[in-house]
């Protein structure tokens, strides 16, 4: 044997022993991952598991293109808390509970930077709290106003990853969609969701059974300013005056498009409903 063929020899052993050590270390860490779980099932203890990946949901699972489609960001986080189940409900909340004339502004689809801290900063001007209910893929890029919302004490609700149509996913995808949002609300806020709404207010038993076994309520909106059709910031701010009432839940969004028009709108009738005696709050979590 001529001393470049040893040498040719040697080399492909190598690489067969490099390769079956890559085998080996990764059957290692099945096993591992096996044997906590095994330990969880006797003491109870939930192990410490990677968390979904930042960017949420596997790329294959989309139904399609979302408007939003950030770049996304890679790594673990932290354990989850473990969320704590709700009653089951067969309806979301339209209304809140509380006393004298009490009103609640939400905001979807955000947080968007161009949108989301000109609101902010008028909530925090006239002292008042607010609901965002947030996308997952609108969030992982856009943490710190998350934790802007925690420290003025604002509620983030779960808006799914991706906004879809619910009532056309499968259980599993639905899982998907909810669990991706809570990891990162719960990394940027500090806490996982308490409150659930639907894209498009489209809601089936899935989206009910699922939002309650991750510990969110259902809710849903009583006055629809329809600022996402653009109808200009005098109909905006007509929609929240004309339907104000005790108990009243308005929608409003502060990202998917040019929300300009629902900025300038809510300048405009929060002082305006805070003078006419109105306590705008939030609600209580409320647990079966």
């Amino acid at each position: 044997m001529t001393k470049d063929q040893l040498l040719t020899r040697l080399s492909s052993k190598a690489a067969v022993l490099t390769r079956r050590r890559a085998l080996l270390a990764g059957a290692t860490a099945v096993a591992a991952a096996g044997t906590a779980g095994a330990l969880a099932a006797l003491t109870g203890e939930e192990p410490v598991r990677p968390a979904l990946p930042a960017a949420g949901p596997p790329a294959h699972l989309a139904a399609k293109p979302s408007a939003y489609r950030l770049q996304p960001l890679t790594g673990y986080g932290p354990p989850r808390t473990a969320p704590r189940k709700t009653l089951v409900r067969h309806e979301p909340l339209l209304k809140v509970s509380g006393r004298g004339r009490t009103m609640v502004l939400t905001f979807d689809d955000g947080p968007d930077p161009r949108y989301t801290p000109h609101i902010l900063d008028t909530l925090a001007e006239y002292d008042v709290r607010a609901m965002f209910f947030v996308c997952g893929e609108m969030a992982v890029d856009n943490q710190d106003l998350l934790a802007r919302m925690s420290d003025e004490g604002h509620v983030v609700g779960n808006h799914t990853w991706s906004h879809p149509l619910l009532t056309r996913l499968s259980r599993s995808r639905i899982r998907t969609e909810m669990e991706g949002t809570s990891d990162v609300i719960e990394d940027a806020y500090g806490e996982r969701p308490q409150w659930f709404r639907a894209p498009y207010g489209a809601w089936n038993r899935a989206a009910f059974q699922l939002g309650a076994e991750l510990g969110m309520e259902p809710i849903a909106w009583t006055v629809d300013t329809l600022d996402w059709t653009t109808p200009g910031t005098r109909r905006i701010v007509g929609a929240v005056e004309n339907g104000a009432a005790p108990g009243v839940v308005v929608l409003s969004h502060d990202a998917g498009g040019d929300r300009s028009q629902s900025v300038r709108a809510l300048r405009d009738y929060l002082p305006h409903l805070l003078d006419s005696g109105y306590h705008i709050t939030v609600p209580l979590r409320r647990y079966a």
